[in-house]
């Protein structure tokens, strides 16, 4: 059994003082009218002791003390409330930041969350030391009983959002496009959809909490600790979908399939799942071909490795 250390124990609500628990409204107007350029933004992050953190790709995150404020650039997809929920329906873990306010603006909501340190797995000399723990993060997680709203909303980027872009949206694309690569991505468009895998996924199957997004970049390690952050893609999904979203996800790609194929079942994967989470990579990874065919041309090597990947995924 896999034991997941803390990243920093001492980061907790309890030890957070009484002022990280409040809305800092002054602040956030502040944020927002530097991004509406009616205040210079270095000098409301030096009055404030703003420090700008990387990683934020639909928002600005900031560490503020002890705080991780998270100002939002897009308000789809439930972003804040899948946050929020997601943060509290794992708080007793000691996985994820603790969440301390929330300010719903109508255009530019923010939260505000514990800071947890620490460095993204695939900077890490050795990342695959590091996956055990992930797969056991994510078995406790899962393993929590599910409650509204959560379990009405399937995670962003389901399974089966997955399928309607590629039966619904990719074929239009590859319609209207005649490159060297495109009869073959209709190829392996036309054997994913003869091969079944769509009929089952659509199958009902148990529900477990899923965070959404399995970039390794969202998993932090200090000190032999670990943290997870990015909770704004949160619902429900299942075992074997998740765990093949992990190993397909193109963030995990410096991490051999020798070392994947042995956490396995640490993911939930078992004899009655397997067959599910097979079809399950085939699709994942034939959507991020879909991704990266997109810009075929500014990122070539990364479109040929994913192409040689979904090649070998249905040979």
């Amino acid at each position: 059994m896999v034991v997941v250390r803390l990243l920093r124990p001492e980061y907790t609500l309890t030890s957070l003082s009484a002022a990280s628990r409040v809305v800092p409204h002054k602040l956030l107007a502040d944020l927002r009218a530097a991004r509406g350029r009616q205040l210079p933004l270095e000098a409301v992050l030096h009055e404030w002791r703003l420090c700008p953190l990387s990683g934020g790709r639909n928002s600005d995150v900031f560490q503020w003390g002890e705080v991780c404020l998270k100002l939002y650039r897009k308000t789809d997809k439930n972003r804040v409330a899948r946050e929020w929920h997601g943060l509290n329906h794992v708080a007793g873990l000691g996985l994820a930041p603790q969440p301390l306010w929330r300010d719903d603006h109508p255009d530019q909501p923010a939260l505000g969350m514990s800071f947890v340190p620490g460095r993204p797995i695939p900077e890490l000399t050795n990342p695959e030391l590091v996956l055990p723990w992930i797969a056991a993060a994510t078995g406790a997680m899962q393993a929590l009983p599910m409650a509204e709203p959560l379990a009405s909303w399937p995670r962003v980027d389901s399974i089966t959002h997955y399928i309607a872009r590629l039966t619904d949206i990719w074929p239009q694309q590859l319609a209207a496009a005649d490159d060297a690569h495109t009869g073959k991505m209709r190829t392996l468009l036309d054997r994913w959809e003869a091969s079944g895998d769509v009929g089952l996924l659509r199958r009902p199957t148990p529900a477990v909490f899923s965070r959404g997004d399995a970039n390794l970049l969202n998993w932090l390690s200090e000190n032999e600790g670990l943290h997870v952050v990015d909770f704004e893609f949160s619902g429900w999904s299942d075992r074997a979908v998740d765990a093949a979203d992990h190993i397909e996800h193109i963030s995990a790609r410096q991490v051999p399939d020798s070392t994947w194929r042995t956490l396995e079942d640490d993911f939930g994967v078992n004899r009655q799942n397997r067959s599910r989470f097979a079809a399950a990579r085939r699709t994942i990874a034939l959507r991020w071909l879909a991704v990266l065919w997109r810009r075929r041309d500014e990122r070539e090597p990364e479109f040929l490795a994913q192409l040689d990947r979904v090649c070998a995924l249905f040979s």
